[in-house]
């Protein structure tokens, strides 16, 4: 399969400005690639620099050095080097982003939420507002929620309305943070689906995982991000 993703002698640190300019290093020389239909997942403890490797893909946080190369058809773009416009045309096409934490918008329906991400990529809203229905249903969100802003929901109803909308448009390479930290058995067991299903339709997946079932489930390779560590001393 195609490769979609490949980070190239990636580093990161950051500087503490209110500190006397203390540099704190993160990673060093990150290097991996992830194949369409391939699910990576980055193992390692906390701190070790699992979700500043995700941030630097994502665009949120810019690598100090390397390369971290998307392939869109026949065109190659680095992140690292990308134009806010580009990066911003990458999230709407190209890369999407499940996180732990819903960021609500007021007054808007949870069906409306879940589904501005397919009308992004030129969804009717009709269909779109179907499909995320249809995958509220999946992730057992209560109907007479649908119409309602979930900034009131439960932890885990705001999570299953962002796992609704980080799957609903389709983007080659799916970045998953932390996404099934606060479901019960039976969501888990949606999301393992869903990922399933977008590796069959060829999407490029890196996640962070601390729930080891569902690792296990999805996972094609672990990389291990220790290996990436700084140099403290350097």
């Amino acid at each position: 399969m195609p490769v979609r993703l490949y980070l190239n002698n990636v580093g990161k640190s950051f500087t503490m400005h209110l500190q006397g300019g203390t540099v704190i290093p993160v990673v060093e020389k990150v290097e991996f690639s992830v194949s369409a239909g391939e699910c990576v997942v980055l193992g390692g403890p906390s701190g070790a620099g699992k979700s500043s490797i995700l941030k630097m893909i994502y665009g949120n946080y810019r690598c100090d050095k390397g390369q971290i190369l998307v392939t869109i058809g026949d065109d190659i773009v680095n992140v690292a080097g990308a134009e806010p416009r580009q990066v911003l045309k990458l999230r709407e096409d190209t890369i999407g982003y499940v996180s732990q934490f819903l960021r609500t918008i007021p007054r808007v329906s949870a069906e409306d939420v879940a589904a501005e991400p397919l009308v992004a990529q030129g969804a009717s809203e009709e269909e779109a507002v179907e499909k995320a229905r249809s995958l509220l249903a999946r992730l057992n969100v209560p109907e007479r929620l649908w119409t309602l802003p979930p900034a009131t929901f439960s932890g885990g109803e705001q999570q299953r309305v962002n796992i609704a909308r980080g799957f609903i448009a389709h983007y080659p390479i799916l970045l998953l943070d932390e996404p099934t930290a606060s479901l019960d058995a039976a969501n888990r067991a949606v999301v393992v689906r869903l990922v399933q299903e977008k590796k069959e339709q060829g999407v490029a997946m890196v996640g962070i995982l601390h729930d080891q079932d569902v690792r296990e489930e999805i996972a094609d390779r672990i990389i291990d991000v220790t290996t990436f560590a700084a140099d403290v001393a350097a």
